[in-house]
């Protein structure tokens, strides 16, 4: 029987999670409706129409890591108020999934999630998700200096806040240019996928190609039976 160490996860201590497209599947409508609202604020804050809207947020998004950095760069926005509207969504479309939750209390030590959202879209997610309580702490994108992965700086001060040793933590990301930096620093990575043919609304670049990068280490098309494996290894 494969082991857990075989499967390079017996020392681990930390879980790192990323939470859109990562803890629940990228075929939810939850970022497609924090995709619209973005567009909302940028039309209500440019004055412009739908479509100049939504090319200069995907151009921001692209080059910035996140619209809201490119809005900062730009020196025009209010953050409390811009994470407040974009992720004031509806989440009752959220399917609570107890079978990850039981994978995910099944593993030894801590577990954290590492996102570019805010921390009240990560909490009230992770309580539709049926994972409230299951985190230790959500270092978000305020906690990150309004910096977004992939930049070098929310990986370090992520590290520092919360005293995790990389070389005994795993991360789990959907966006494989994410992973860069967590594996530079010595954590162990686990590019999550969708099942082929499952709808996925990210974006081009941000969907991984074939192949596997040198800096992913594991990948899986199934958050929680890969997680139930690791458990089962002991």
């Amino acid at each position: 029987m494969t082991s857990s160490a075989q499967l390079g996860f017996a020392d681990v201590d930390s879980w790192v999670f990323d939470l859109d497209n990562t803890l629940y599947p990228v075929g939810s409508d939850l970022w497609p409706k924090i995709d619209a609202r973005i567009t909302l604020y940028m039309m209500a804050l440019y004055g412009l129409d739908g479509l100049s809207a939504r090319a200069l947020q995907k151009f921001y998004y692209g080059r910035f890591g996140t619209t809201l950095n490119g809005l900062m760069q730009e020196g025009k926005v209010d953050v409390e108020a811009f994470l407040s509207f974009v992720h004031d969504i509806d989440r009752t479309t959220i399917v609570a999934n107890p079978a990850l939750a039981a994978a995910i209390k099944a593993l030894p030590g801590r577990k954290l999630i590492f996102t570019n959202g805010s921390r009240s879209h990560a909490e009230r997610t992770a309580e539709a998700l049926g994972l409230g309580g299951l985190f230790e702490d959500v270092f978000d994108i305020v906690s990150g200096a309004l910096v977004p992965k992939p930049e070098p700086g929310p990986y370090d001060a992520f590290l520092k806040r919360h005293g995790v040793d990389p070389a005994r933590a795993v991360m789990f990301e959907d966006i494989s240019r994410n992973l860069v930096v967590a594996k530079r620093l010595g954590m162990r990575t686990v590019l999550v996928m969708p099942p082929a043919g499952a709808a996925d609304g990210r974006e081009a670049f941000e969907i991984a190609d074939a192949g596997t990068p040198e800096h992913v280490d594991f990948v899986t098309t199934d958050l929680t039976a890969f997680l139930l494996g690791i458990a089962a290894a002991g």
